[in-house]
């Protein structure tokens, strides 16, 4: 049997950005993509803490150390500059792999998304 588990989460990220004209996609600062161990192209689900919207896109990477979070394409419509999401992609795995699997899990700094 295969379950789906959460692989990565970067943990309650403030917006910087918001771009509706823009492709699609979500652009991620490529410091923090790193250490959450999530890659370009990745399919990630973003939750919305500040109005509880759910929605689904895919990765880019942003500068690196610059902090971005930035919503393009119609996601923009789902969220404001400065509101806090969480960013999480989830693998399939092997049910007894996934019982001692470790996911990739950041808290970054909300005021300016540092990993500090």
């Amino acid at each position: 049997m295969q379950v789906e588990v959460v692989k990565s989460k970067i943990h309650r990220v403030k917006v910087t950005g918001a771009d509706l004209n823009y492709i699609g996609s979500i652009t991620i600062d490529i410091a923090l993509m790193e250490a959450s161990n999530i890659i370009e192209g990745e399919k990630v689900s973003i939750v919305n803490v500040n109005n509880g919207e759910r929605f689904e896109t895919y990765a880019i990477p942003g500068t690196r150390n610059s902090g971005e979070i930035c919503l393009n394409g119609p996601a923009a419509r789902k969220v404001h500059q400065g509101d806090i999401v969480i960013i999480i992609s989830y693998g399939i795995m092997d049910f007894e792999v996934a019982k001692s699997f470790k996911p990739s899990i950041v808290f970054p700094n909300e005021t300016d998304n540092s990993l500090t």
